[in-house]
This record gives structure tokens, C-alpha cells and sequence, in this order.
């Protein structure tokens, strides 16, 4: 027995075999909880990010087509379900916040023993580049999305997407070499 491909599973969700979206979410939760990971402090929102996601992949799973491959169409509800959060939370006037509030919150003893200092550093120089940057940048170096996927989940040209990743590099870059300069004694 030859196993389903996402496309395939998808469409038998979408023709009610609601089990299959299980799969799903065993195959990728953990996948979109880093993509959330690396734009939310909150853990606990993360996983809620996560769960909605899903849950509004079964709500919507009549408007699945697979014309796109299925992580596009899973990235782009996953990029609508943050992007409606922050629209609802009007205490959010700039992301970088977030991500400054990931670095500067106490964790608690768990979070500590997993972070080390280099993932530190990373979220200090992610928290500097601006939301649409980073975005794209988590997109195609994190999760390893195509530009043409990227584009098709932002809305945004292909050429605009790569040159968005080519500056989020470059800044990220200088960022990362100035926290380094300022680190050394």
C-alpha cells in the first residue's frame, strides 16, 4: 500500500474523510509552530495559531483545489490566521515588539535549558528586520518555500520576493555582525 500524497489527503478531507486531516497535522504542527515560533513570544498563542490553522482547514476544505502545492495553501491560511490576530489585538502597532518582548521576557526554567545564546542572537537580529521582511525571509530560509509559493501566500510578485529575501539577508547580516561587535569585551 503506497502511502497518500498532502494533495491527496486534503482532497479526501474535503470529501469528508476527516480523519486524514490528522495526518495532516501530525506531518506539519510542528513545522508551522516554528514558523509562528520565530514571529510570537507567546508560546501558548503559537499553538493556538497552530490549532486554528488546522481548524479552519477543515472549515474551509471545500475551497481546497490543489492547484498550488498543499503547504502554500497551509502557509497562506497560516499567514491570515497571525495577520487576523494582530488585526483583533489593537495593542499591536509594531511586530518588531513582539519579538523584543521574546528576548527580553524571564522564561521560565524549561525555555531556558533549550535556548542556548546563538538562538538568542538569532531572534535579537530576526526582531530588528521589519515584519515583511522577516516573513519571507522565515518562508524561504526557515521552511524552505519557493518564491513562487511565496508569492502566491503574500500576494506580492516574484521578483518583489526575491529581492525582499536578498535585502532581509543583507540586513540580517549587518544586524548580526554589529550584536557581534557589540558582544565582544
Amino acid at each position: 500500500m503506497h502511502e497518500m500524497t498532502d494533495h491527496q489527503m486534503m482532497f479526501a478531507v474535503r470529501d469528508g474523510d476527516l480523519d486524514k486531516l490528522g495526518h495532516l497535522f501530525e506531518k506539519y504542527h510542528k513545522q508551522l509552530f516554528n514558523f509562528f515560533r520565530l514571529q510570537q513570544e507567546d508560546l501558548q498563542l503559537c499553538e493556538d495559531f497552530v490549532q486554528e490553522v488546522f481548524f479552519r482547514m477543515l472549515k474551509y476544505r471545500e475551497t481546497y483545489r490543489g492547484e498550488a502545492k498543499f503547504t502554500t495553501w497551509m502557509y497562506s491560511i497560516a499567514r491570515n490566521t497571525r495577520i487576523d490576530h494582530l488585526r483583533k489585538s489593537r495593542h499591536h502597532k509594531d511586530a518588531t515588539n513582539e519579538i523584543d518582548g521574546l528576548i527580553s521576557a524571564r522564561p521560565n526554567p524549561e525555555e531556558l535549558a533549550e535556548k542556548t545564546s546563538g538562538h538568542e542572537h538569532l531572534y535579537r537580529t530576526l526582531a530588528r528586520l521589519s515584519d515583511e521582511k522577516r516573513e519571507v525571509l522565515l518562508m524561504s530560509r526557515f521552511h524552505n518555500l519557493k518564491y513562487e509559493e511565496i508569492s502566491q501566500i503574500t500576494g506580492h510578485p516574484v521578483g518583489t520576493i526575491k529581492s525582499m529575501v536578498f535585502r532581509a539577508i543583507g540586513d540580517l547580516r549587518t544586524f548580526f555582525n554589529e550584536q557581534t561587535d557589540e558582544a565582544k569585551p
